[in-house]
């Protein structure tokens, strides 16, 4: 009975925003004005130790989309980072990898031009998927995941100080990261303390090394001592302290600088978290105080783990370090409420469905914020997960990442794995075009941006939350008969007089409405209303009462 309350009460507070647009929601704009390389901060880079002996210092840019005409100046922001495994473009594999990625550019557009700013955010790459073991994989992992949580806080930083240049407010902020850009962000609002690296729960000890024997020297005993992060080394874990290492280890020259200071004592706090993608590094980080999380992933996701186990190496399958994806997200915010906001809110779009159904085929119960991904397999039986990047196959590679691309079409640069970039690319894309992603973008906004005006208390939040004067009653109200061909009479109880009364159809459009009815029995004629179900709204002083109809 709750779901069903809730089912019509969605349809009394939905359907005037459903016969115009609404900003955050629609597109209201139709140009986007984009400011590329906006530096937010510099900070040391490993990328480049094995040819210049040392880390070296990189600037780290956006781009800035902001919708043209637009006169608002306390507009929410969005930070996207695009996916890449935390290596250069062409050096990961992968076609994508960069902020112009056709995904982070297509987001962000569309983010614009619903009223946001947005932020394709590029941020440090660097580690070895290649190492010989998996203890060696894993600390070059976390240390680059690591790198990518001081990144993000810090562009979160330069936002806040620059909100007048950009025209945001610094207390509606989302981070939205696709793919590898998942598990920064995940990691971003999981880690709020440096000792919960070393806590983990999932599994015990995984972000430590082995290095020491039983008499403290050199050798392995089987238990992990040393950490794979150590912020004298690696610098805070809000990238806010100037980090010099005190004497080699973990490969880093002694006296190198680590961690630049950029913006340090700005809030680093952010009101929403998206991920496409990725998985957080242990289950452990979400507590009461995690900022909320909308997750989408593919249930049947081959690299990242949807529920609870290791994650491995795209290109070898090599093990890497067990990790928790949206499943075990979506279990742990439910139990500790995080998406209680969401959960009082009424969203009975077809894409909620949608969810709730996948997440049956999933084998586990619906967590409002969680998106299941399913889709058919395409024709080589493969599971392509959250596709929602395509490119051209004639487009040049690129010839500044050593040793990339050397300039060579996509559709001619040998991969690694065999073929080409562009034919490995279609195996996870199988015809790739701009059409087929979009159209899963398109799920994502009908997923995400609803529950983002809630989050973020946007004026289109008062679609999806109900006010008191859409209390729900029970007034004794009868619709005689049902079903009807061509007229329905409607009684409440005599202390209920009914003041309106409105009829919607079932995509949320108000078909029907009679106003100061002042009365305890109406009749309402069919006047050409096709056959189907509708639902009658009744409003009272008290609140309303709806039910169905059906016209034969």
């Amino acid at each position: 009975m709750k779901k069903f309350y809730s089912f019509l009460l969605f349809l009394t507070v939905t359907a005037t925003a459903l016969i115009g647009q609404d900003r955050y929601l629609d597109e209201v704009f139709t140009d986007v004005t984009v400011t590329e390389n906006v530096v937010y901060g510099v900070n040391g880079t490993i990328l480049f130790i094995a040819q210049a002996g040392e880390i070296v210092p990189q600037p780290l840019i956006m781009d800035v989309y902001q919708p043209d005409g637009d006169t608002e100046v306390d507009r929410p922001l969005v930070l996207v980072f695009h996916t890449g495994n935390f290596l250069p473009n062409v050096i990961n594999g992968q076609i994508s990898g960069t902020l112009r990625d056709s995904s982070a550019v297509e987001i962000c557009t569309q983010l614009a031009r619903r009223g946001y700013v947005a932020a394709s955010v590029d941020y440090r790459t660097g580690w070895n998927p290649l190492a010989g073991s998996q203890p060696e994989r894993a600390l070059g992992l976390i240390q680059a995941a690591y790198r990518g949580v001081q990144d993000g806080r810090n562009a979160i930083r330069y936002m806040k100080t620059t909100a007048d240049t950009w025209g945001i407010d610094p207390e509606r902020i989302t981070m939205w990261g696709t793919g590898t850009g998942g598990y920064l962000t995940l990691g971003t609002v999981g880690l709020s303390d440096y000792q919960e690296i070393l806590t983990t729960t999932n599994g015990q000890g995984k972000f430590f090394l082995d290095v020491l024997d039983e008499n403290g020297m050199p050798g392995m005993d089987g238990i992990g001592e040393t950490p794979m992060v150590v912020p004298a080394f690696h610098g805070d874990i809000n990238g806010e302290v100037l980090t010099v290492t005190p004497f080699d280890g973990f490969g880093l020259p002694a006296g190198d600088t680590t961690n630049y200071v950029n913006f340090a004592g700005v809030d680093n706090s952010f009101a929403l978290q998206v991920n496409i993608g990725g998985a957080l590094g242990d289950i452990s980080w979400l507590d009461d105080n995690t900022t909320p999380t909308i997750s989408v992933q593919s249930a049947f996701d081959q690299f990242a783990p949807y529920n609870d186990a290791v994650l491995v190496v795209p290109t070898t399958g090599d093990p890497i370090v067990q990790v928790q994806g949206a499943q075990l997200i979506g279990q742990a915010q439910e139990e500790a409420g995080l998406n209680q906001m969401w959960k009082d809110a009424i969203f009975t779009d077809a894409t909620t469905q949608l969810a709730i159904d996948n997440s049956a085929t999933a084998g586990h119960p619906y967590y409002e914020g969680t998106f299941p991904w399913i889709m058919p397999a395409n024709s080589l039986g493969i599971d392509e997960g959250v596709v929602i990047d395509w490119w051209d196959p004639n487009a040049l590679s690129p010839a500044n990442v050593t040793p990339g691309g050397m300039g060579v079409p996509w559709n001619m640069l040998p991969h690694p794995s065999g073929g080409t970039f562009d034919s490995q690319g279609e195996i996870l894309n199988e015809g790739q075009s701009a059409e087929k992603a979009r159209g899963n973008i398109a799920v994502i906004m009908d997923y995400v941006l609803p529950r983002a005006c809630v989050a973020l208390d946007l004026p289109c939040a008062s679609n999806f939350i109900s006010s008191t004067r859409d209390l729900i009653i029970d007034a004794g109200m009868k619709i005689t008969p049902n079903p009807a061909s061509q007229e329905i009479f409607i009684s409440t109880d005599a202390e209920y007089q009914i003041e309106n009364l409105e009829v919607y159809s079932m995509d949320g459009k108000m078909v029907k409405n009679f106003q100061n009815v002042a009365t305890n029995n109406f009749s309402i004629q069919r006047d050409g209303l096709g056959a189907g179900m509708y639902i009658v709204k009744a409003i009272f002083e008290e609140g309303v009462q709806t039910s169905k109809v059906v016209f034969e």
